[in-house]
C-alpha cells in the first residue's frame, strides 16, 4: 500500500527524528514502512496494512492542526486502530479530544479513556478505576479544566486522602499550606500539565482549589466540577461523607486502584464498598481500566501485570488450602 502526503515537511516530523515513530509502528503491527519524497509504502498482511494506514493518516491530520508528535501519540493512535480491530465499542474517530485552555488541547490516549472522557460528559457521579499509570486522574483534571474554560461551571475542586504511603512521616514542619502540599503534588502536577500557567492564577482567585480530603466534611459543592483521587485510601465513613457533598449543578469523579490502599489493616475500604453499594444506582457510572490501558513507561504494563499474577496465584493458593481443611 502507498500513501500519498503532500507536504514533505510534515511528512519528516510524522517519521520522526531517525525515524522512531515509522520504527515504532513496525515494531507494534507488524509491517515494513519505507518513505521516498511524499511517498510512504507499507508492507505486510492486508488488515495490517489498513490500520497502519489509519495511524499514519491520523498523526498527519494532528500535524494539519499545528500539534507535535511524540513516540507516545504515535502509541496512542496505534492502540486506538487495535481496539477497532478488536471490533469493540466505538470510542469515536480518532483520538478524542477537550480543550482545557486558550492553546491547549488534551487528547484521550487509549481506547478506555476514550471511553472514561463520555461517561464524564453524561454522568454526575463517574468511578475510574484501576491500575496506577492509566491516566485516570490526569484525564479527569484535563476534562474540569475543559469544564471552566467553556464555562459549564465555576470551580474546579480537587481532593485526596491525606495518608502516608507505607511510611510515617512525623510532624512535618510549616504552615497548613506547607503541610499538606507534599499529599496533594500529584493533583497540582496533572493541573499545571493541563492547563499551563493560567492554574497559578486560577488556584489564586479560589475558582481552582485543592484540599486534602478531612477538609471536606461540612461543606456543599455547588456549580463545581469535583475530583477524588487515591479513593481506595478512604474509609467507608469518608467515602459516604465526600459522595454527599454533590451539590446543585456538579458533578463528581472519584479515581483509585483497589489494589494499592494503604489503609491500615482490618479498615474497611470505602472505594469497594462505594462500588458495591452504588452498581445499581441511577447516575452513577463506572470506567474500569486494566493493565492494557497502561500509558506510561512500557515496562509500567509488564510491572502491573506481574503483581496481578502474583496476587492471583496467591489467591488460588490460598483457596486450595482452605479446601484441604
Amino acid at each position: 500500500m502507498t500513501l500519498e502526503f503532500p507536504d514533505n515537511q510534515r511528512l519528516a516530523a510524522l517519521a520522526g527524528a531517525h525515524q522512531k515513530h515509522l520504527v515504532r509502528l513496525e515494531q507494534k503491527l507488524g509491517v515494513r514502512v519505507a518513505t521516498r519524497g511524499n511517498l510512504v509504502a507499507v508492507e505486510g498482511a492486508p488488515d495490517d496494512r489498513e490500520r497502519a494506514a489509519a495511524v499514519l493518516r491520523a498523526l498527519y491530520a494532528r500535524l494539519e492542526n499545528g500539534d507535535e508528535l511524540a513516540l507516545a501519540d504515535v502509541d496512542a493512535e496505534i492502540r486506538f486502530a487495535l481496539h477497532e480491530a478488536e471490533s469493540l465499542p466505538p470510542v469515536g474517530v480518532s483520538t478524542p479530544t477537550i480543550k482545557t485552555a486558550a492553546s491547549r488541547v488534551a487528547r484521550a490516549r487509549s481506547p478506555a479513556q476514550g471511553a472514561y472522557l463520555e461517561l464524564m460528559r453524561n454522568y454526575p457521579l463517574v468511578f475510574g478505576v484501576g491500575p496506577a499509570g492509566t491516566g485516570k486522574t490526569w484525564l479527569a483534571a484535563a476534562f474540569g479544566a475543559h469544564l471552566l474554560y467553556e464555562r459549564r461551571v465555576e470551580r474546579l475542586v480537587l481532593s485526596r486522602p491525606a495518608l502516608e504511603a507505607g511510611e510515617r512521616l512525623g510532624f512535618l514542619p510549616g504552615d497548613l499550606k506547607e503541610k499538606v502540599d507534599p499529599y496533594l503534588r500529584p493533583l497540582y502536577d496533572a493541573l499545571f500539565d493541563t492547563m499551563g500557567e493560567q492554574c497559578t492564577r486560577l488556584m489564586e482567585s479560589g475558582t481552582i482549589e485543592v484540599a486534602p480530603l478531612a477538609f471536606m466534611r461540612g461543606r456543599t459543592l455547588a456549580r463545581a466540577f469535583v475530583i477524588l483521587d487515591e479513593a481506595q485510601n478512604c474509609t467507608s465513613a469518608q467515602m459516604k461523607m465526600f459522595l454527599t457533598r454533590l451539590g446543585e449543578d456538579s458533578r463528581m469523579v472519584v479515581t483509585g486502584d483497589p489494589s494499592q490502599s494503604d489503609l491500615p489493616g482490618g479498615r474497611p475500604e470505602g472505594l469497594r464498598e462505594a462500588l458495591e453499594t452504588l452498581a445499581d444506582v441511577e447516575g452513577v457510572a463506572v470506567a474500569q481500566f486494566t493493565d492494557k490501558d497502561v500509558v506510561r513507561h512500557p515496562l509500567v504494563t509488564r510491572i502491573v501485570r506481574a503483581y496481578q499474577n502474583r496476587d492471583a496465584a496467591a489467591r488460588d493458593t490460598r483457596r486450595a488450602h482452605k479446601a484441604e481443611e
